[in-house]
């Protein structure tokens, strides 16, 4: 069982303490995932951040707070974003210019930005809908989908114009006030997810990577459409599970705990579970189905346009692991609409 050591996150405006000048704000986002954990580490001149929050006044208005109350006369000295979520970076261009300070990221999370932002090709909305059409979505959920196109640079106070490149060599550290903490990149949720590990504190600041609750969602997009980001994230998983038990976690949603290694087993047997039902699916039908008819399979709860654009996503992402794995055969036919049946 999961330990939690703190029983209620931070109030609005407010910090706690997790670990020696480790603290965590908590900010709201406008989804039906209402939150977002931040987190400030002490350095020597003022505070390193971790994750900036969703780019909008709410937002802002709660880090004016912050900055009178919690920072008070000590300043953002440098931003660490874990990947290209709204979430994640949307303030970050608001606080680089506040503190006059720098970005860290890695490359492909930075520039992933940029290309969705500006709506590169094959980073469009419409791009994402013709996927998903391809792959038997309804027309009224590709008709809703369009509508709420433009969620991702309403997240965005304002996109950074330069970074500094967080190496994503192994063992690569960074130091945060002398203390060494370790870059682990994970793939599958997106390109190069940066999460940070000190032995020193005993901290793991996961991002989405690990999260208590719920699991992290697993991607397929436009640009990369025969993909397998499944395989990624569960090898991301195992090189997570080498990190000590006693180590807390710090997720970006959900609240802190213990048991790394036990929440790695269950997002495993979760993840074989969502296999064994696809399976099972292809299995007994009459001919081969889109990702549209067994999305029901994985979310078997009521969905809002939000969470079913993510929900097609991620079935897609299991299509393709078991196609990759040559244990299902993908059809196509003349109008382009994609289907899968079981291999023999």
């Amino acid at each position: 069982m999961l330990k939690y050591p703190f029983a209620l996150p931070p109030a609005p405006g407010a910090v706690l303490e997790v670990a020696p000048d480790v603290l965590w704000l908590r900010m709201p986002l406008p989804f039906a995932l209402d939150h977002i954990n931040l987190w400030l580490l002490r350095d020597t001149d003022g505070y390193v951040l971790v994750d900036c929050g969703y780019g909008n006044k709410t937002t802002r208005a709660l880090w004016e707070q912050h900055i009178r109350t919690t920072l008070r006369d000590l300043p953002i000295t440098r931003i660490l974003v874990t990947h290209h979520h709204p979430d994640h970076l949307g303030n970050a261009d608001w606080l680089m210019q506040r503190f006059a300070c720098p970005l860290s990221m890695t490359a492909p999370e930075f520039l992933m930005a940029h290309a969705i932002f500006h709506s590169c090709p094959s980073f469009t909305a419409e791009a994402n809908i013709a996927l998903f059409r391809a792959h038997g979505t309804d027309p009224a959920h590709l008709d809703a989908f369009a509508a709420q196109a433009g969620f991702y640079q309403a997240g965005i106070s304002g996109l950074p114009a330069r970074y500094h490149r967080l190496n994503k060599d192994f063992g690569s550290t960074i130091d945060i006030d002398t203390i060494p903490w370790q870059v682990i990149i994970g793939h599958g949720h997106t390109p190069e997810h940066v999460s940070l590990y000190t032995p020193t504190k005993q901290v793991f600041i996961s991002g989405d990577m690990l999260l208590p609750k719920i699991s992290t969602h697993i991607s397929i997009w436009a640009f990369e459409p025969e993909s397998d980001p499944l395989a990624h994230f569960l090898d991301s998983l195992d090189a997570m599970a080498a990190l000590p038990d006693n180590t807390l976690v710090l997720p970006s949603h959900g609240l802190p705990f213990y048991g790394i290694s036990e929440r790695i087993a269950q997002l495993l047997e979760h993840h074989e579970e969502q296999l064994n039902d696809l399976r099972e699916t292809l299995l007994l039908a009459p001919h081969p189905l889109s990702a549209a008819e067994v999305l029901p399979q994985l979310f078997r709860r009521e969905l809002d346009v939000h969470q079913r654009f993510f929900a097609i996503s991620e079935t897609i992402a299991h299509l393709n692991h078991l196609w990759l794995l040559n244990e299902a055969i993908r059809h196509i036919d003349s109008r382009g609409t994609i289907r899968f049946s079981l291999a023999e």
